[in-house]
C-alpha cells in the first residue's frame, strides 16, 4: 500500500507538527518523515506497530515449520549427509585454500 503525498513530511515540518500528526495517525493515517529530500523514519499508530511485530513473528514461524517439513522429508526420502563429514569436507576445502 502506498502512502499518499500529503503523507511524506519533511522531518523539519514534522518537529513543528508532531502533536496534530499524532492525531492523524492516532486516527488511521501513517506519515513518512523525510531528510535531506530522502525517506527517514515513519510514524504509525503503536497498536498498529504491534500488529506487524506479530505478523512478523507468525512469519518466522511459519519458515520455521516450513523447514523442518522440509527435513523430514529430506529424510524420509533418505536425502541426507553425516554432519561430521559434511564439517569434515568444509574443513578440508579451507585448509586447500590457504595460500
Amino acid at each position: 500500500m502506498a502512502i499518499p503525498d500529503r503523507d511524506v513530511i519533511p522531518l523539519s515540518q514534522a518537529k513543528a507538527n508532531l502533536s496534530r500528526l499524532a492525531d492523524e495517525v492516532k486516527a488511521g493515517a501513517e506519515k513518512i518523515f523525510t531528510r535531506n529530500g530522502e525517506r527517514y523514519v515513519a510514524l504509525i499508530d503503536a497498536q498498529r506497530l504491534d500488529h506487524y511485530h506479530r505478523l512478523e513473528h507468525e512469519r518466522i514461524h511459519l519458515l520455521l515449520i516450513e523447514d523442518a517439513s522440509q527435513g523430514l522429508a529430506d529424510i524420509a526420502a533418505c536425502q541426507v549427509k553425516d554432519a561430521r563429514d559434511v564439517l569434515s569436507s568444509l574443513q578440508r576445502r579451507r585448509r586447500q585454500a590457504r595460500p
